[in-house]
Formats: C-alpha cells, structure tokens, sequence
C-alpha cells in the first residue's frame, strides 16, 4: 500500500485537523496521502491510482466516495464526525484503531452490493449511474400520486399507484426505504427490496429479490413531474415512456468496518431497541 485518499466533508469543522492526523498516521507508514476537499453538491472526481480512501463526515461522504470509486477495488474507512451512522459506524476518535488492524491483517472488511441504475427512452440510453443505496422514482409535486409499472427478470409484476417506488440494497435498506415500510436486510446478503411509497393500494407491499433485473416502467397520463433520485444525491428528470432498470453493480464496494461494534449493535442503537450500544 503507497497511496491514500482522504475525502473531507467541509462542512464538517473538525474535518481537516483529522484528515492531517490520518495523513501523519499513513506518512509514517510509509503511504503518502492526497486530500480531496468535498461539499455534499457535486459529485467526486477522486484519483484511482489510490490503495485506500478515508473518508470524513457522515454517510452521505461515503455514498459519494462509493459511487466515485466503484469498479476500483478500493476500500473505503468511513469515518464519522457526528452521531454514529449507519455506514460511518467508526467514530472520530476510533479511527487509529481500526485503520491499524485494516493496514495489519486487512480483514475488518465488508463488501457491499451496488447496483448499477439507467434510463432508457425510445431505445437509447440517457442517463446512466451507480448507487450505494438506493434509487427511488418519485414526484417532484407535493402529494401527488404517480403510476409505474413494475417488471422482475422482465416479468410483469403490476402497476402501483403511489407517491413513488424505491429500490434499495441491504446497505440503502435502513434509510429511505426503511422509512416507507421496508424491510431491514443484512448489509452484506446479495438481495433488493423494492418498496411503494405510500401506495394507493394497501396490498402494494414491499418485495424482496435476489439476484434479478428490475425495471420501472413510468406510465403514460401523469399529472405530475416525476424524477429520479440516486442516493438522495443524483437527480434526473423522468418523462412518460420511460423505463428505469436496476441491475447488479459488477463490483461491490469495500468497506473498512469498526472494532468496536457490529451491524446489528449499530441498528440496535440506531433504532432504539431495548439495551444500549457497547462501546
């Protein structure tokens, strides 16, 4: 390993004094660090020539970082300056511990499933990205019920009429989807859950899929704007007729886990179950 890269949110204001005390920490490991500055609004053009990434700031760096460095084999450790998260599950002051056991046995790792999102109008490709977790088809109206049309493995498995749809991996499965009614899956399993936003139809539940294509179909005489949110983070402008499709990510993303606690003790924490997270 002779190359780092470290992300800092610059919103966050403790980013940089950290990022120098990791860029120290590495450069006496004999690893030489770039520091990349990153304000939440653009997407991240990062070196690939880099062994590691150290990202600082909450989730929403490491979804950044994720998308910018897929297909790279890069490990991410994420970092976290607020309140643990549900990716950045490492905290400010844990970060030495856990970089140390990475560099030294490299096996507090977890490999997370993307998924590789696109648009299709008429027959031609017109928007095109990755996602960490999830991709969800919604109006850009307020309260305004929209219709898709929903296709498994090119199975047609119904129109919903809904506020939207998301299709979430296991990593985005506690985020937005878990807030419309989704179902909370392992971080590391290789499944999608696809879930309605507030469907019209009580029996329009969530679905959970492993291993197959998805595609959306958005339906004709909306009377709404619809759009497509990558990650909360990407955006693109749907028009009837199109067909959004989700799909397996060839690669999945690395990611550098804590020490001191594990996934279910995050969601344990997170979610306020009974006991407490043990530190």
């Amino acid at each position: 390993m002779k190359k780092a890269v470290i992300i800092l949110n610059t919103m966050k204001s403790e980013s940089e004094k950290i990022a120098l005390d990791i860029a120290d920490f590495l450069k006496k490991k004999g690893i030489m660090s770039t520091l990349v500055a990153h304000d939440g609004k653009n997407e991240l053009m990062l070196p690939y020539d880099a062994d590691l990434a150290v990202t600082l700031g909450g989730d929403g760096t490491v979804l950044a970082a994720s998308r910018a460095l897929s297909g790279n084999g890069i490990p991410i450790l994420p970092v976290n300056l607020g309140t643990f998260g549900y990716i950045t599950e490492i905290g400010k002051d844990e970060w030495k511990d856990d970089l140390e056991e990475y560099l030294l046995t490299q096996r507090n790792i977890s490999r997370r499933l993307m998924v590789r999102v696109n648009v299709i109008r008429g027959e031609k490709k017109v928007f095109s990205s990755l996602a960490l977790n999830e991709a969800t088809i919604s109006s850009s109206g307020i309260a305004k019920v929209i219709a898709l049309r929903l296709y498994i493995d090119k199975t047609e498995t119904g129109s919903f009429r809904a506020d939207g749809m998301i299709v979430a991996t296991p990593t985005g499965s506690t985020g937005y989807s878990l807030a419309a009614g989704g179902p909370i899956l392992d971080a590391e399993m290789d499944a999608l859950v696809i879930t309605p936003i507030c469907p019209f139809t009580l029996s329009n539940r969530p679905i959970v899929v492993a291993d197959k294509s998805l595609s959306v179909l958005v339906e004709s005489n909306q009377r709404t704007d619809i759009v497509l949110s990558v990650d909360g983070q990407v955006t693109f402008d749907l028009e009837e007729g199109d067909r959004v499709t989700v799909e397996k990510a060839r690669s999945r993303m690395i990611l550098i886990h804590s020490l001191r606690r594990n996934f279910t003790e995050v969601i344990r924490d997170k979610l306020h179950w009974s006991g407490g997270m043990k530190c």
